[in-house]
């Protein structure tokens, strides 16, 4: 490429160091994804950005692809491609954005992982020998009884839970959204045993429904870490992250009901797509179930 073409791309460079004073991670992201076009247009003997054509960076895009990029790489490449040619364009240096309508290839969805039911009792009457166990417990089997997110179980508030309803009210949901949850029999009796030992350590100032040993809310880095050592200490093989409880309490209520509106609005989900995903869990799981038992499904030993 031509002396001037590298000018332009250190402007750029220069121009979200300084006035949009982006973190030194972002500049070298940027830097690296630009450099992966310009070793394109020299490939490609193309000597200066406005040269480059929709069917370029097409071609570019389709060729990272092809070395492996994810869609969320490709995604990010495109981002800075199509920023650098918004500076080119306000400096009057080019004369479109070629980077403007071109989409990355779509990536496969992974199916979250999931516990059976058996693997659920397993965890959630494995016992508890003290007050901080007692509230564990009380934390996985909401998980597991409401289908809760962590920052929503972290964020929840004494006056959140009805005990005499059996429900709970989700105040700070993805996108500001609240709604009302029922509450199974086992996770009301287990934070009917919590709330006790609760009272113990509270600080009267702390409206929190689960705390610390300090009497503070309990945060989300450390729920996690507690079900890691329950895990450990309760000799359960399987790693659970507080996730896992969420997709098994989708995919076991939508493997029994088949109601994929209420197993959505019960998520608190906005797109009944974003729940799709566990018909597929579900269907996966009744295929394994047929291969396994049907007598034309088994494959012929090799």
């Amino acid at each position: 490429m031509q002396a001037n073409s590298k000018e332009k791309l250190t402007a750029f460079l220069d121009q979200l160091t300084v006035e949009k004073r982006a973190s030194i991670h972002t500049i070298k992201s940027y830097q690296r994804d630009l450099n992966h076009l310009t070793n394109y247009c020299v490939a490609k003997s193309i000597l200066d950005w406005p040269s480059l054509t929709q069917n370029d960076i097409r071609s570019h895009i389709a060729s990272r692809h092809r070395q492996g990029l994810s869609s969320t790489s490709l995604q990010r490449e495109l981002s800075a491609i199509r920023s650098f040619f918004n500076f080119l364009l306000k400096k009057s240096l080019a004369d479109n954005n070629p980077a403007l309508y071109i989409k990355a290839p779509k990536q496969a969805r992974k199916l979250p992982k999931t516990l059976d039911v058996d693997q659920v009792k397993g965890l959630l009457e494995a016992g508890a020998n003290s007050a901080i166990e007692i509230r564990d417990l009380a934390m996985f089997e909401l998980f597991y009884s409401s289908g809760l997110r962590l920052s929503e179980l972290s964020a929840l508030n004494l006056t959140d839970i009805d005990l005499t309803d059996n429900s709970l009210l989700v105040k700070s949901g993805k996108g500001g959204k609240s709604r009302l949850l029922p509450m199974g029999s086992k996770a009301v009796a287990a934070i009917s045993n919590w709330l006790p030992q609760r009272l113990k350590n509270s600080d009267a100032t702390e409206n929190a429904l689960f705390i610390s040993t300090r009497g503070r809310r309990i945060g989300q880095r450390n729920i996690e870490l507690r079900l890691e050592q329950w895990c450990k200490k309760k000799d359960i093989a399987e790693h659970i992250h507080p996730h896992m409880l969420r997709h098994s309490f989708a995919s076991h209520l939508l493997e029994s009901s088949q109601d994929l509106r209420a197993v959505q609005e019960l998520l608190g989900h906005s797109n009944i797509s974003t729940t799709q995903i566990y018909t597929h869990l579900d269907f996966q799981h009744l295929a394994d179930v047929y291969d396994k038992a049907h007598p034309r499904a088994k494959k012929k030993p090799k």
